[in-house]
């Protein structure tokens, strides 16, 4: 049984989609808002997200990426905006497919079949906990613990501690790294990864100066180690 998350706060589409979707054998969930949303992508794992852009908290594309951070799930935007820099600002941010309000039930229910065909990358946990339970990374959310106090990150500081986060235990080389943070035609400056690692380990490590999470491998690059080395 697949299961289809429906965001949506209108109450009665909601209604109509749940209704639809529970009687064609799927295992439909609801979230009235973004905040609900992502915690329902986090911890049900649906196969396919029915996401309108309009809702009353966060916006649809800021669950997008929040959802885009560490999941690959086909999100469907079903929307009243019609004009094209609404589309073109979802699909960008992620989102796989648009459907416009007022739809087709019977359209949309092929586009959902469509996604599920094509199938779903194996997916990412949406937080990373060290094994200690010191440091949490939310994904979802783009937010740092230690030891529950939230952590500022500036931006760069956070598209490399994501990057450490979605792959942990594996080798990242310094190249890998600066392909992923600064660009493609970034190679060669390693000193940016060694001043940026320095920030993250001065705020996020219990000692900066004996990393046990962040961790330099001489000559190959660096490892994120949530069981703590």
């Amino acid at each position: 049984m697949s299961t289809v998350l429906v965001v949506e706060d209108d109450a009665n589409i909601a209604r109509a989609l749940l209704v639809n979707l529970r009687a064609r054998g799927y295992r439909a969930l609801h979230a009235p808002d973004g905040t609900r949303a992502l915690d329902l992508a986090a911890h049900e794992h649906p196969d396919v997200i029915l996401l309108d852009l309009g809702l009353p908290d966060v916006s649809g594309l800021t669950v997008i990426r929040g959802i885009r951070g560490w999941s690959r799930v086909p999100i469907l935007i079903v929307s009243a905006r019609q004009e094209s820099a609404s589309k073109i600002e979802a699909l960008d941010a992620g989102a796989d497919d648009y459907v416009t309000k007022p739809f087709a039930m019977d359209e949309l229910l092929a586009r959902l079949r469509a996604a599920l065909r094509r199938g779903t990358p194996e997916q990412a946990e949406a937080s990373v906990t060290t094994a200690d339970g010191r440091l949490e990374i939310d994904l979802a959310t783009k937010r740092v613990r230690v030891e529950g106090t939230p952590i500022s990150l500036t931006p760069t500081e956070w598209l490399l501690v994501e990057q450490f986060a979605r792959n942990p235990e594996r080798l990242l080389s310094q190249t890998e790294l600066l392909h992923a943070v600064w660009g493609p035609e970034y190679g060669r400056e390693t000193n940016y990864l060694r001043v940026y690692l320095s920030q993250i380990r001065q705020k996020l490590e219990v000692d900066g100066s004996r990393p046990r999470y962040f961790v330099t491998e001489l000559g190959m690059g660096y490892r994120f180690t949530p069981s703590g080395g």
